[in-house]
Order: structure tokens, then sequence, then C-alpha cells
């Protein structure tokens, strides 16, 4: 590159961008996964945590009771006492295919356990906040300068009646 190619990049970018610098990177409205104030951002509900969770507990339901194959150690067991090589490579897949099929079953428990976990985590955290915010904006009223006329007590806290006068 000549040094009047450099030196006319350079203008022009300075032109393009006076005041801004971009190292190596998309602008962000050529990233669509970027996230950005018109709510890129991932979200999920709990009918969706719901969904996926139910699906998978289906799905381990279904292969628990049509994935499982208990015929093929049997013809495995009866091939190989008649002397066929073939009953030692049934038994060979036989044993392969409930190793994998294990596997799969544990994924979709994990997942429908995770899911549930997941929404009731989420369930107790919206409590939590819930009577957080309340306790604030109940202990914010006693400090409000506007609670009540002048001379007259605060309702917030306005004595038990129930208790005891000495």
């Amino acid at each position: 590159m000549a040094w009047d190619e450099w030196e006319q990049l350079k203008s022009s970018a300075a032109e393009r961008d006076s005041a801004k610098m971009q190292l190596n990177g998309l602008p962000p409205e050529d990233r669509p996964n970027a996230g950005s104030a018109s709510g890129g951002f991932l979200k999920v509900d709990q009918q969706d945590l719901a969904a996926i969770g139910n699906e998978a507990f289906k799905l381990y339901n279904r292969l628990w009771k049509e994935a499982r194959v208990t015929s093929t150690d049997s013809a495995a067991s009866d091939l190989s006492g008649q002397g066929f090589a073939l009953g030692g490579a049934l038994s060979h897949v036989s044993l392969r295919w409930d190793k994998q099929l294990g596997s799969v079953m544990d994924a979709c428990a994990l997942i429908s356990n995770h899911m549930d976990f997941t929404q009731n985590a989420h369930a107790g955290d919206e409590i939590f906040i819930e009577r957080h915010v309340s306790s604030i904006q109940t202990l914010d009223a006693g400090f409000d300068d506007d609670w009540a006329k002048a001379g007259k007590p605060n309702e917030i806290y306005k004595p038990d009646p129930k208790a005891k006068k000495d």
C-alpha cells in the first residue's frame, strides 16, 4: 500500500466517523443476537418452561414404554445357545442400545426436572421480590411528609387496639 493511499483511507475514515472508533466488530444493527433497545434479549415465561418440561417428561415416558426391547436379550441368548455367532453380536447391540437409551432417558429426566426446578425457583424469586418491594413501600410511607394533615397521627403507626395500656 502506498503512503498516499494510506493517507486517503485515514481521511475518508475521519470524515465518515469523526467522533467514533470501531475496533474489529460489527455495528449493533448488523448483529441480530446482540440485543437492542427494542428488546432483542432472551425472554421466557412460566408457560414456556412448563411446556418444555412437559414435552421432556412425555418423551421420557414414551421411551420407557416403546424403546426398551427385552425380547432382543432372550433372542440373543437363544441364538448363542444354538451355536450361532449372531447371538453374541445381537447381545452386543442390545447392550449398546440399552446404554444409549439410558443416556437419552437421563437427559429427558434432567430437562424435565430442571424446568420444574427453574419454574419453582423463579416463582420463589417473584414472591421474595414482591414482599421486599411491598415492605419498602410501607417503610417509605412512614417517611412521607404528606402522610396526614398536621396534628393527625400517621395511619401506618397507629397503636394496636388489642395492646394493653399501662
